[in-house]
Formats: C-alpha cells, sequence, structure tokens
C-alpha cells in the first residue's frame, strides 16, 4: 500500500492512527503542501521505514530538512507507486 499526502492539515489524531499501522511493506510519500508535514510534525514518521518526500516540492518551498526522510525526483516517484500499490491519498 502507498499512502500520498498533499495536505499541510490533518486532524493529528487521525493521522497518528494512520500512520501507526503503516508496515515494513507499505510506504508513504509527502508530496505538494504534504511536504510541510515534515517541518510541523516530523515525529509522526519516526517509525516508518519507507518514507519518502518530493524534492520538487521541497525547493519550491524553500524547506530545510532532515536526512531521516529520503528525498526523491519525480522518476523515482513513478517508480515507487509502481512498486507500492495501491495508493490511497489522504
Amino acid at each position: 500500500m502507498l499512502y500520498t499526502l498533499s495536505k499541510s492539515h490533518y486532524n493529528i489524531d487521525d493521522l497518528e492512527s494512520i500512520l501507526s499501522h503503516i508496515t515494513e511493506q507499505e510506504a508513504v510519500i509527502l508530496w505538494q503542501d504534504g511536504v510541510l508535514l515534515a517541518v510541523r510534525s516530523s515525529q509522526l514518521f519516526a517509525n516508518i521505514k519507507n518514507i519518502f518526500i518530493l524534492d520538487s516540492d521541497v525547493t519550491a518551498r524553500g524547506l530545510t530538512l532532515s536526512s531521516e526522510l529520503k528525498r526523491v525526483s519525480l522518476p523515482e516517484l513513478i517508480a515507487i507507486t509502481e512498486k507500492f500499490y495501491p495508493q490511497i491519498a489522504l
């Protein structure tokens, strides 16, 4: 399963609940305004093995992030969507 987060604000309790059930065979991508979650709520992603963040969205927003999150390009994003499916857009 692939979870994509594209918004900067979610109900934190709902998001914690969803993220706490993600397994090592699943992945999360932060993109669009979802990249802001890496700054505001980075602790939510600490235990997720496959967490990715779209580099072009990070750059567009002028963010500086920890190296714990793997930045990916658009071609890498496509490969991730092929590897982890189906997708749930939150």
